[in-house]
């Protein structure tokens, strides 16, 4: 983006739209260039002079500026002193007042004074005294990364976003509907979709699906973060093949009507489309980093598919799968919305049909008591979601599934190996382990979470025995494909003593 004084537009015929740069001004932009890249040595003063020397001979000074602007995010300054500019001037100040400068020559005395106590010429001193101020600061490398074309296809962009700044509203249709509403959610950007009825255009490839978001002069306070966030979504916009964007500007008090394009010169040069924006707000990251490290049966989804409700379109933020079944809980993080917004995202809900939704909702909003009568569960928070409030949430829906799951297996169940583990039964039923509670296997023991025949167990008390190595009763157990040493050798009646670091013992187990 650029600075709101930098920016420029025509509001001819009472419409607002950005004053692009083109080929015609290849040449400026490439002086502007050589300008910085010619002052690489000399201080800021110096090169400001060359770009108002550079702007007077241009027909537009925003242009000048609004290339410098970009340039100067790859210029590097350095203060150049022999000494520390804080340091000269305590040593000058000391000098000075023992002194009692008036006149150039006790002047003069003082900054000799200085010197002498700095081992540094007079001359040193002076020009170490203010050599921290911006304007005497010194250019010493200029990285760029553009030439002349890719300069103006930055400024094309950095202009558009910078007259996005003061919409009110959004409107955008694009060729890849999903990229464009994965970054508005990651952006954290308050919005809404819907479903056109003209089936979007069949020639350029645009979706029929047309995301509006709102922008920062809609909100209370005008926020610069949520701003530069809602500017910067058009890069993704921009990345798409084929796109088209409307906009409702607030121009100092008029509404006004911007329109842009793939036939406009804005294109995104050598940028990720979202940069490294994942989840802006950090309530979304939070969670999922903590719900991702507990070990619950179900996966959490990003972003899964939009939710129909009437004309419109709404896509929760996460989903839940559960693992032993085609079965899913989505999640909605309503955190601080404007009251239009919330009353909007109230009217979806209530639009949605045989969903499985949960909310969490920012205490400040105070509507919890309205989602839960719609038959969806709502979970107040304040800063970060609890997981642990979620989960039992889940686990409420787990403990249904799992009584389904289980009132469809038989009584009792005969597998025909001879060992075999609960979870290797659970996976061949498609069902949880926990559905196999009250389930009888007559052919088998349970040892801990194995199943295992008589014969076998049998078999290992006569192999395995009292004064035997751990290694060697493992050894053993191993060969019956038996991983659960600790829970066999109880079962068999054995402990294990250790002996140090030297290794264990088998023991009889006392009652």
């Amino acid at each position: 983006m650029l600075t709101k004084d930098l920016l420029r537009v025509s509001r001819a015929g009472g419409g607002y739209h950005p004053r692009f740069a083109g080929r015609e001004h290849r040449p400026l932009a490439a002086r502007v260039i050589g300008t910085y890249q010619g002052h690489v040595g000399e201080s800021r003063a110096e090169l400001e002079d060359s770009l108002t020397s550079l702007e007077r001979d241009s027909d537009d000074f925003k242009l000048v500026r609004g290339f410098a602007a970009l340039l100067e995010r790859d210029a590097a300054f350095e203060t150049e002193a022999a000494v520390d500019p804080e340091r000269a001037r305590r040593k000058a100040f000391e000098a000075a007042e023992a002194v009692g400068v008036v006149t150039e020559d006790e002047r003069a005395t003082a900054l000799a004074r200085a010197g002498d106590s700095l081992a540094l010429t007079t001359d040193d001193v002076e020009r170490s005294l203010y050599a921290d101020l911006e304007e005497r600061q010194v250019l010493v490398d200029v990285d760029l990364r553009w030439d002349p074309d890719g300069l103006i296809a930055q400024y094309n962009l950095s202009l558009a976003q910078t007259a996005l700044f003061d919409a009110t509203e959004l409107r955008v249709r694009s060729s890849d509907p999903k990229a464009l509403v994965s970054a508005v959610k990651r952006l954290r950007l308050m919005y809404e979709i819907r479903r056109s009825d003209d089936g979007g255009s069949r020639t350029s490839g645009i979706s029929d699906r047309e995301v509006v978001v709102t922008g920062p002069t809609h909100l209370f306070r005008a926020s610069r973060r949520y701003g530069t966030r809602f500017a910067r979504l058009l890069r993704t916009v921009a990345s798409a093949d084929a796109w088209s964007l409307e906009a409702t500007i607030d121009d100092r008090g008029t509404e006004r009507r911007l329109e842009l394009s793939d036939d406009d010169p804005v294109a995104v040069p050598d940028a990720d489309p979202v940069a490294d924006v994942s989840f802006d707000s950090g309530v979304e990251a939070d969670f999922a980093a903590r719900f991702s490290a507990l070990d619950l049966e179900w996966d959490l989804v990003r972003e899964p598919e939009p939710l129909a409700t009437g004309h419109r379109v709404m896509i929760p933020d996460f989903a839940f799968d559960y693992r032993y079944d085609d079965f899913r809980v989505f999640f909605e993080i309503m955190g601080f919305w404007t009251p239009e917004y919330v009353e909007k995202k109230l009217g979806q809900l209530e639009d949605l049909e045989d969903v499985e939704l949960v909310v969490a909702v920012d205490d400040s909003l105070g509507v919890g008591e309205e989602i839960a009568a719609q038959d969806f569960r709502a979970i107040p928070y304040s800063d970060t979601v609890r997981v642990k409030d979620v989960a039992d949430v889940l686990r409420q829906y787990e403990r249904q599934l799992v009584a389904e799951s289980a009132a469809d297996l038989p009584e009792t169940l005969r597998p025909e190996a001879d060992v075999v583990s609960l979870e290797s039964v659970a996976t061949d039923r498609g069902v949880s382990e926990d559905a196999l509670d009250g389930i009888a296997f007559p052919d088998h023991e349970l040892v801990g979470r194995t199943l295992v025949r008589p014969a076998v167990l049998e078999a290992l008390a006569s192999e395995i025995d009292v004064g035997m190595t751990l290694s060697a009763a493992e050894d053993v157990l191993e060969g019956y494909e038996i991983s659960d040493s600790s829970a066999m050798l109880a079962e068999l009646g054995y402990r294990v003593e250790w002996e140090g670091l030297a290794g264990g013992t088998i023991v009889e187990r006392e009652e």
